[in-house]
């Protein structure tokens, strides 16, 4: 039975493999069926099997296909492992990734790389594929780098331009720190507990730590600095806006389908690990709130239409590591389930305004664009309902599961409510400024562009509008998966909560309305005094992390880089040698080739021999 599983993360390596070995030699239309058509397929085996593994009545199924490596006891596997977090995982990749495909066939077709572009997305989703499937952390951790590898290539696809391969190098350094954070958490598991088997893992940790101690936390911690890496959490959100740089269906898979969500999900398969950690789990909630607050202030300066789009995500990935925090564990999965639906839809649409207004980014050149631009305009408005947790779109669903989640914990559940309630209120204000500056008010220029638009580019856009819309009425299969650590009671709130809940985003986007479409406010006065100004420019920079990392590290290395570019080690070597050659050179003045010299040292030799010795 699902014996096809080894199928998903293999038929897009195959794509990618067939797409490098040909150099781009192919015409672009075998490359486009061969990069979508791989994805599309891989879709179709993991609705097979994801149908098939309801229908079974299983709550796991694992396909081993060989022993990678054994020494000693340690003997992983290329084995794959089929739950319930396992099948949301996969449809959420493979869908949405086939659709983001599907578009890029049209959004990339003018572009001289075609090949090489779809050959690192099809990399992309076989190694995100693997990561997600893996029985086995280190399998996890192969299809971990090689989303880690994919976003370096993608990000800086367009490398003649030295700004996009700094953006490319900035995440490849960023997401390191956390990756290396992850390697030693593996080695801890494994010396401690034996195995690297994730489910074998879990159950030793129950059974061999105790609830709070030192092993589980340091575990859980270092976990932890893997997934703030590749999730864009803080403190290592910094690489996520700057990886705008790349073609916007590549933003599209980054943020909605794949990298982003790794940190999620490893951090929900490894739950036992932080359930046995009380402490790092609610840190966990802390980390997602600051950075959920931080990127929503940082969203509202932005003017670029992608980095407001990822600021957003850094803020909807907080909300997810808010669930898991709070022990919301199915909520949080919930989440990334519908963001994946409504952020590609406005990444996406964002390609459509780019590329039809010959790729203009600020939002303050365009205006008045909802007549011009019908199909992008549909997608922001429905993908910005969704995000702003609008009543009974898919966003509103799983963003009120975790807030609820969050009210009923013990302690600082009140604080952590009500700060995701006013994340809430920032995202209503950043995302509805963005669609009435772009759609409403006046044209700023671009006047005669037409909408690009074709069947391969609306048709992914009204499939993923759909989503955006009913997405929230899909039932995920992750009860089991959670079931002894997630307590599914109903949290019985108050008519004045929900109400709260549902009102907050509705009032932020009123505030955006009366600033930004119908004038009655303005943000020229509200800019006029210093202290918005520098909170403006404080906000715009994204708090000064980045300047604070150049004064922490950057500008320290670059010091001691120059300090050191003689290189003090091989000036020690240097050192060594020059010593060996001046001793060569006093063997050598001794070497005169006279007899009566040689003897003079021999007994010069001798006499200071015994001399030592009688002194000894």
């Amino acid at each position: 039975m699902l014996t096809q599983i080894w199928l998903m993360p293999t038929l897009p390596l195959l794509g990618f493999l067939s797409l490098v070995l040909t150099a781009g030699t192919l015409p672009k239309r075998a490359v486009a069926v061969i990069g979508a058509g791989s994805i599309g397929l891989a879709f179709l085996v993991a609705l097979s099997v994801a149908i098939q593994f309801l229908a079974s009545g299983e709550e796991a199924v694992t396909q081993s296909l060989w022993v990678w490596m054994s020494v000693g006891g340690f003997n992983p596997g290329f084995s794959f492992y089929i739950d319930g977090l396992t099948v949301v995982m996969m449809l959420v990749i493979t869908g949405v990734g086939f659709l983001i495909h599907l578009y890029s066939t049209g959004f990339m077709i003018d572009d001289p790389s075609y090949s090489r572009f779809f050959s690192y997305m099809n990399l992309f989703v076989a190694a995100m594929l693997t990561l997600v499937l893996a029985d086995n952390l280190v399998l996890l951790y192969l299809g971990w780098e090689g989303v880690g590898l994919c976003s370096y290539l993608l990000i800086g696809f367009w490398y003649t331009n030295p700004e996009n391969g700094y953006a490319a190098r900035k995440a490849f350094v960023v997401t390191r720190v956390g990756d290396t954070s992850m390697a030693l958490g593996l080695f801890l598991l494994f010396a401690q507990l034996g195995t690297l088997n994730i489910q074998d893992m879990l159950h030793a940790a129950e059974a061999e730590w105790q609830v709070g101690s030192g092993m589980a936390i340091a575990a859980a911690l270092l976990l932890l600095g893997g997934a703030v890496g590749k999730s864009a959490q803080l403190p290592l959100q910094t690489w996520l806006p700057d990886a705008m740089a790349g073609p916007t269906p590549i933003s599209a898979l980054i943020h909605a389908a794949t990298m982003v969500t790794a940190g999620v999900y490893l951090i929900a398969r490894t739950h036992v690990v932080f359930e046995l950690a009380p402490s790092v789990q609610e840190l966990v909630a802390w980390i997602g709130l600051i950075t959920l607050l931080m990127s929503g202030f940082t969203a509202m300066a932005q003017h670029d239409i992608k980095r407001i789009l990822a600021y957003s995500t850094i803020s909807q990935i907080g909300y997810m590591f808010l669930g898991l925090g709070v022990g919301a564990w199915s909520a949080a999965i919930f989440h990334l389930m519908t963001h994946a639906f409504f952020k590609a839809l406005l990444f996406l649409g964002a390609g459509t305004v780019i590329l039809s207004l010959h790729h203009e980014h600020d939002i303050f050149k365009m205006g008045g664009k909802r007549k011009q631009l019908p199909v992008a305009f549909l997608s922001f408005l429905i993908g910005g309902l969704a995000l702003t947790a609008f009543p009974f779109t898919s966003g509103f669903f799983s963003k009120d599961e975790i807030l609820l989640a969050a009210l009923a914990l013990e302690g600082p559940g009140t604080i952590l409510w009500l700060g995701g309630v006013i994340g809430a209120f920032f995202t209503g204000i950043y995302t509805f400024r963005l669609i009435f500056v772009v759609f409403f008010g006046e044209s700023k220029g671009h006047d005669q562009e037409k909408e690009v638009a074709g069947w391969n580019m609306a048709g992914p856009l009204f499939v993923l509008m759909l989503l955006s819309l009913v997405g929230g009425f899909i039932s995920i299969p992750v009860d089991a998966v959670f079931a002894h650590g997630e307590e599914h009671a109903e949290h019985h709130v108050s008519t004045l909560i929900h109400g709260i809940m549902i009102v907050v985003p509705l009032i932020g986007i009123a505030i955006s309305y009366l600033f930004y479409c119908s004038g009655q406010l303005s943000i020229d006065k509200l800019m006029a005094s210093k202290l918005a100004q520098s909170l403006h420019r404080f906000w715009f920079s994204g708090w000064g992390m980045d300047k604070l990392y150049d004064g922490l590290f950057v500008r320290p290395f670059v010091a001691l880089a120059r300090l050191n570019s003689k290189d003090f080690i091989d000036w020690l070597y240097g050192l060594l040698v020059s010593l060996t050659r001046w001793g060569n050179a006093l063997v050598v003045k001794s070497q005169t080739g006279y007899l009566r010299w040689y003897a003079l040292s021999i007994a010069l030799g001798l006499a200071v021999l015994l001399t030592l010795g009688v002194t000894l």
